[in-house]
């Protein structure tokens, strides 16, 4: 009996080692939340000193997704391996470093939850597949890209290229859509974004969005097609409008801070992923 074989025929063991997977992922995307914008600012900083021909001794330049090990910010205490288990060891240690008892941010648990979570409902929702394979992926690489524009208004091409080139590759397989409708839709998606920011500048003198948005949307249509883009942009606006009011009301957010709009356009590209096509039925129906 092959692997495949035994994932189709036995769900406990397909989904249990999604979770196990998945959380383990949700960790290294701690770390890639953490540490990559830090990384291009590094380079933007070396960059600059090169330039202006400026000799610095900066040991962060060093910093990369591997190296330096883990450690608490506060006291400098290295993270063991049995320190960093997904979720338990956050439990364990309640919530605080081993040393200095310093509180961790709950966010890091989070992340690794909502990591399996939403890789589970990607297994369900596609089976033992390619797709599962992908979609993973994809999600993924949504959950990294819209916690680092949460945190930084950043849309690291370090991860959207790679994520709009899969979506292309896959099309020549057809996993989701055809290679003919995955390039028209990554161009669609590019140029939609493109127009309305043009347009919002020449109207109102300001940048509503930046470029990485763009790119973005030019690889959710290069996974999904250039039929999936409006739904998109319309359950994006939706997602916005939503937890816009939920921050105002709750947290007190100040109206006149903007709220970066990748993790919109992210959180609705994977409900079209899903669920895109039955959204659009419905509506039609209606």
């Amino acid at each position: 009996m092959t692997l495949v074989e035994a994932l189709q025929q036995h769900n406990w063991l397909f989904y249990g080692l999604v979770i196990f997977i998945s959380l383990s992922v949700g960790s290294f995307l701690n770390v890639v939340i953490y540490r990559l914008p830090r990384m291009m600012e590094n380079e933007w900083q070396q960059q600059c000193t090169e330039f202006l021909k400026i000799e610095t001794q900066d040991e962060s330049s060093h910093l990369s997704l591997a190296k330096p090990a883990s450690k608490c910010p506060n006291c400098g205490h290295q993270i063991k391996p049995w320190e960093n288990i997904p979720v338990i060891s956050y439990l364990l240690l309640k919530g605080k470093c081993a040393s200095c008892k310093r509180h961790i941010s709950a966010e890091y648990p989070i992340i690794e939850l909502i990591t399996a979570i939403t890789s589970v409902v990607i297994a369900y929702h596609y089976g033992v597949s390619w797709q599962t394979v992908g979609g993973l992926f994809f999600t993924w690489a949504l959950i990294a890209l819209t916690m680092i524009d949460f945190h930084k208004q950043l849309l690291p091409d370090d991860i959207v290229y790679p994520l709009l080139w899969a979506g292309i590759v896959l099309g020549i397989f057809t996993i989701f859509v055809d290679l003919e409708t995955s390039v028209i839709g990554a161009i669609a998606g590019y140029l939609t974004l493109w127009s309305i920011y043009h347009l919002f500048k020449i109207v109102t003198g300001k940048e509503g969005m930046g470029y990485g948005d763009f790119k973005l949307l030019a690889a959710l249509g290069a996974w999904m097609g250039w039929k999936m883009l409006p739904l998109i942009i319309l359950l994006s606006s939706f997602v916005g409008a939503a937890i816009g009011i939920a921050m105002i009301v709750f947290i007190k957010h100040d109206r006149n801070v903007p709220i970066p709009f990748g993790p919109y356009l992210a959180i609705a590209g994977w409900i079209a992923f899903l669920w895109g096509e039955a959204i659009t039925a419905n509506w039609l129906y209606l």
